[in-house]
């Protein structure tokens, strides 16, 4: 039998792997996809803890919300690394703080 701790413990290892990609990793796209980890490791944190006491859909509403805000961040994401792969012909992120200089 799956238990709610099986899935937060599934949804904190996940969050984890985005934690570290968006700490350790130099690419603006491998970022993107650490901060989508780490909100999907959210979402499965709620939905799980929504099928386990299902007294009201808060946690699937919530989960939702994400999901939107998610692929907004995303679009958003993507068309400024498109614009700064445009400008420098890199995605690292090292140069794009040489930008404020």
């Amino acid at each position: 039998m799956i238990t709610l701790g099986h899935y937060l413990v599934l949804s904190v290892a996940i969050f984890t792997v985005g934690t570290i990609g968006f700490v350790v990793r130099r690419n603006l796209l491998v970022v993107l996809m650490s901060i989508e980890l780490q909100l999907n490791a959210v979402n499965l944190a709620l939905v799980a803890a929504n099928r386990f006491h299902p007294a009201s859909h808060a946690g699937q509403v919530t989960a939702f919300f994400i999901i939107a805000i998610a692929a907004a961040e995303a679009a958003v994401g993507l068309a400024i690394v498109v614009s700064f792969f445009r400008l420098r012909h890199t995605v690292r992120t090292d140069e794009a703080d040489r930008m404020r200089h």
